[in-house]
């Protein structure tokens, strides 16, 4: 699990974070409580800040970055789907970003929403709380009450659940 300082500045990882061996995170990055990282994952805070909150789960190569004035900032309880690129962006608490999704430089996605697998959600665009987002580029399908959080917190914990079964010794069997 290469974890790099640049300069001065060195990863700030909470002590229950999960992070898989083979994932990299760099520089200006902040991962909360009971938060997961998996494989050939990279969060690199090279040039901006990169804030993960608690019980978030960032999937099997996703590539999180920043730009200059634009940090990314995720929040507590976000399920970040496999293969996403996330950018710049501000995604809220109790969000789900579908698989393969990108999400580009000021964008932000509301509290308790949900972007769809290989949606783009373009520069600048604000998305409102519980909001359903699917297309090239994203768009509002539909917004839903509250309630669906109980489904996304559903995501988020059974990641947390599972990175603790990594969190005990796990044996490589066989190489090659």
């Amino acid at each position: 699990m290469p974890i790099f300082q640049i300069d001065t500045i060195s990863p700030s990882l909470d002590p229950s974070v999960f992070l898989a061996y083979n994932a990299t995170v760099i520089g200006r990055v902040t991962i909360g409580k009971k938060s997961s990282v998996w494989f050939n994952t990279v969060i690199r805070g090279d040039i901006d800040a990169i804030t993960i909150g608690d019980e978030s789960n960032i999937q099997d190569l996703t590539m999180i970055h920043a730009d200059t004035g634009k940090p990314t900032i995720i929040g507590n309880k976000v399920t970040i789907g496999h293969r996403c690129v996330i950018h710049g962006c501000v995604i809220e608490d109790n969000s789900l970003i579908g698989m393969g999704a990108i999400v580009m430089n000021g964008a932000q996605i509301g509290t308790g929403s949900i972007v769809a697998a290989g949606a783009v959600i373009m520069e600048d665009v604000i998305i409102p709380p519980y909001s359903l987002v699917a297309g090239i580029p994203g768009r509002v399908k539909r917004t839903f009450e509250e309630n669906v959080v109980d489904m996304i917190h559903f995501a988020s914990q059974v990641y947390v659940d599972r990175s603790r079964d990594y969190m005990n010794p796990v044996k490589c069997i066989q190489i090659g």
